[in-house]
């Protein structure tokens, strides 16, 4: 049963990492509304059109896969700080209507309307779900009440605030990682459209992209720093073994010492984001370079993050208020039938990860043009 807990918070932290990288959508959502250029910001919107459906799918799996495999998260969490989620629900919904109707003939609202939705998806989704990681770290306010299942006048499990998750957007802490993951997001779209998209201006919009990948990605690093160093400093969950949950100071930073070969992935993930950013602005390298070196650190690290996030005895989700209500992998977990028989579904994971790097490389063989566009029925 242990083993299988630990192999599904893999499977969470893994798809975590996956989602992260592919907001690339969304920070480039963020930055085609400056683009006065009326060719260039169709470049750019069909550019990510291309890939916005992936991000989606993503991040619906990662919320399946935690519903299947971690049942009373999903009840807590999603059911209890519902205002943060369903923000993050509207956000995305926004998105895949302005990529359905933007460019459609007898368009009554207008692609700037659309453009504005696609703004408001690409900062709000990236921020609050940033948010909504750092609150796994610095937990929240809940109880959990297994007993109240079986009272009919009110089967519920978990209590939260009155405030069901305003409070998270507004923490410090969380809000750290929410801009770091915004702007990691806008730095991942700067490279992303200096290798898809190919304009008839010279050397202008590589020298732009640069220019917005250095400063994106310095901004980046501050807030990320500034994060670590708030969970490194913050306490951690523990639970003995008498059930009792105590708090342990410094608990995430003995985390990676203990689990020294997740605080290695995580260290070699943060170097090859850095050596990304570093070798495509300052040494001028290759966009694709820079772009695939980032991607392959940002799911490395996040998924690092995740994992200490769940093991080492670490409560995954603390309560601040009611610390044995916290969530562990071993205390939120389905039945051992359920983890064992979807063990075995996931045996064809590398088929759909397979399919999606096809279906990626066909649609990113070449650099997107005007002239691609005009042949294309299909304009986002």
């Amino acid at each position: 049963m242990e083993a299988l807990q630990i192999y599904w918070w893999l499977v969470i932290s893994l798809l975590g990492g996956l989602l992260v990288f592919l907001l690339f959508v969304q920070g480039g959502q963020t930055m085609i509304w400056n683009t006065r250029n009326p060719k260039l910001k169709t470049l750019l919107v069909n550019a990510l059109g291309r890939k916005w459906e992936l991000t989606f799918t993503t991040l619906v799996v990662f919320g399946g896969a935690f519903f299947a495999s971690f049942p009373l998260y999903y009840s807590t969490s999603f059911g209890g700080a519902y205002w943060l989620w369903m923000l993050i629900l509207l956000s995305f919904i926004l998105q895949a209507v302005s990529y359905e109707f933007r460019s459609k003939p007898g368009n009554v609202l207008g692609q700037t309307t659309y453009d504005i939705f696609l703004l408001i998806n690409g900062f709000v989704g990236c921020v609050l779900l940033g948010v909504a990681v750092g609150m796994q770290f610095f937990g929240a306010d809940f109880e959990v009440s297994r007993q109240s299942i079986l009272d009919a006048a009110s089967p519920v499990i978990s209590t939260w605030n009155p405030q069901h998750g305003w409070e998270q957007i507004f923490s410090i802490k969380n809000l750290l990682l929410g801009v770091a993951v915004y702007f990691l997001a806008r730095t991942m779209s700067a490279l992303f459209f200096g290798m898809s998209v190919r304009t008839t201006d010279g050397s202008k919009f590589p020298a732009d992209m640069r220019a917005k990948t250095l400063i994106n990605g310095t901004i980046f690093v501050l807030f990320f720093l500034a994060f670590l160093f708030a969970l490194f400093m913050s306490p951690g969950y523990a639970m003995e073994a008498d059930g009792l949950v105590v708090a342990v100071p410094y608990k995430y930073f003995f985390n990676f010492i203990d689990l020294w070969w997740i605080g290695a992935t995580f260290l070699i993930g943060v170097l090859l984001v850095l050596f990304g950013i570093i070798n495509t602005t300052l040494l001028k390298g290759s966009f694709m370079a820079g772009f695939w070196i980032t991607g392959v650190g940002v799911v490395m690290a996040v998924t690092s993050l995740l994992c200490i996030s769940g093991y080492n005895n670490t409560a995954y989700l603390p309560s601040t208020t009611h610390p044995e209500s916290s969530l562990f992998i071993t205390n939120s977990s389905s039945t051992y039938f359920t983890l064992k028989v979807m063990a075995w579904v996931t045996v064809l994971l590398p088929v759909v990860i397979g399919y999606i790097a096809y279906v990626w490389h066909k649609m990113t063989t070449k650099p997107l043009t005007t002239a691609e566009l005009d042949a294309d029925d299909h304009i986002y």
